[in-house]
């Protein structure tokens, strides 16, 4: 059985290409019928992760508190994003996921605060965080790939 991180590696791949095969305006374009745009979608995976691994598991994120607040659940597209905000979104891709295993590797996740999804799966440890977390990329790959095609 493969390592999730590995699953999440895959999937940031495939949302790296994104990011290298797009021009700013068109991750920043939101479709007729969509809320969100490319960008908006990628920065909140990582996000999200951050949030399901680390903040449940009680540990700082290394995502900064204003990524998350533009990002998290519930949020959407309030306007166009720079190229630095790109660059930096690009360079979290891999830098948390590899953090992330670093960190597995030093036995830092001990605690983890019971959660219940939107979805409606119960997250009971770190490993619950990490499996929903890839099942979570993959419903936000599919809005990537959709929002593709109406750009």
């Amino acid at each position: 059985m493969q390592h999730p991180l590995e699953i999440t590696r895959t999937n940031r791949r495939l949302l790296e290409k994104i990011l290298n095969n797009y021009s700013l305006e068109q991750l920043n374009t939101v479709p007729d019928g969509f809320k969100n745009n490319l960008i908006w979608n990628i920065a909140h995976v990582i996000v999200t992760q951050q949030l399901l691994v680390y903040k449940l598991s009680g540990l700082p994120m290394i995502v900064d508190a204003e990524m998350v607040e533009k990002y998290k659940k519930g949020t959407k597209t309030e306007g166009a994003v720079t190229q630095e905000e790109v660059d930096k979104v690009r360079s979290l891709l891999f830098s948390t996921v590899d953090q992330t295993e670093k960190d597995i590797e030093a036995d830092i996740f001990k605690g983890f605060q019971e959660y219940l999804t939107s979805t409606g799966f119960v997250l009971k440890s770190v490993q619950d965080a990490m499996n929903f977390n890839n099942f979570h990329e993959g419903i936000h790959l599919g809005y990537v790939l959709a929002l593709k095609k109406s750009i």
